[in-house]
């Protein structure tokens, strides 16, 4: 621990970020052990992945987004920040829709468009960790903040990791092609974690409206895409999915800080 407070805030934030990459590939290698997953399995996943996805929309993105500073009242920009994610997804879907054919290397439209959710959702986090860290110079208990923000990102990676890759391997994709798709979805957090350490003081700007606008797009995807079709299959197990996903993720925000 004291090697690592001997670093500098970007070199902190940048060994966090490649642990929250290292937790999504982790979950994504569960591929390779396990066959592909059963309907009711799928199910479960898929219904996990949607009450991760629902709690992390409130207690790791609008919540936070409402405690940061912006040109507007903070209720408005995380409003509008929110109704964009929403649309941006919608187009989304509809232009994969008309275009199934051309996502052919994701399985089609629909895992394209929860392998762009979830990529889009890690950009703001792994911005949020960045600015954390470098603001651990001048607050005091700032550094533990940052430790347990990132803690609790990876911690959600995990399943993350693997509510990507399954799906992918239900449509028919090899283990290893999974899990390459399943793990760059998470490694777009080295980058905004570094870009956010180096530029907090831009960053600190547009967080909250990249914060709204990731909640907007997972809760559009998950209304759009993971309920009706974990609901298509199993009442019970979807039903018992989400609450189980909701509750764990929650319980990471509000333990871990």
């Amino acid at each position: 621990m004291l090697w690592f407070s001997s670093l500098a805030p970007y070199q902190q934030a940048l060994l966090a970020s490649a642990f929250m990459y290292a937790m999504t590939a982790l979950g994504a290698a569960c591929v390779f052990f396990s066959k592909r997953p059963s309907a009711a399995v799928m199910t479960l996943f898929s219904a996990f992945a949607a009450g991760i996805m629902i709690a992390a929309s409130f207690f790791s993105l609008l919540l936070p987004a409402l405690e940061y500073d912006s040109v507007l009242p903070s209720f408005a920009t995380v409003t509008i920040g929110f109704l964009l994610g929403g649309a941006f997804i919608i187009l989304s879907d509809l232009f994969f829709s008309r275009r199934q054919k051309g996502f052919a290397a994701l399985g089609g439209g629909r895992n394209a468009l929860l392998f762009l959710a979830v990529t889009l959702h890690n950009i703001p986090e792994g911005m949020a960790v960045g600015v954390a860290f470098a603001a651990t110079p001048l607050a005091d208990g700032a550094a533990l903040s940052a430790l347990l923000l990132a803690a609790g990102i990876a911690v959600q990676n995990f399943p993350e990791g693997m509510c990507v890759a399954f799906p992918l391997r239900k449509e028919g994709l090899s283990r290893t092609r999974s899990f390459l798709f399943s793990q760059g979805s998470g490694a777009v957090e080295i980058p905004a974690c570094a870009l956010g350490a180096l530029a907090a003081s831009v960053i600190a700007g547009l967080l909250p409206w990249a914060l709204a606008f990731s909640a907007g797009a997972m809760i559009a995807v998950v209304c759009a895409e993971l309920v009706p079709e974990c609901f298509a299959g199993n009442k019970t197990l979807a039903s018992a999915g989400i609450v189980a996903g909701f509750c764990f993720m929650m319980l990471l925000d509000v333990a871990l800080g």
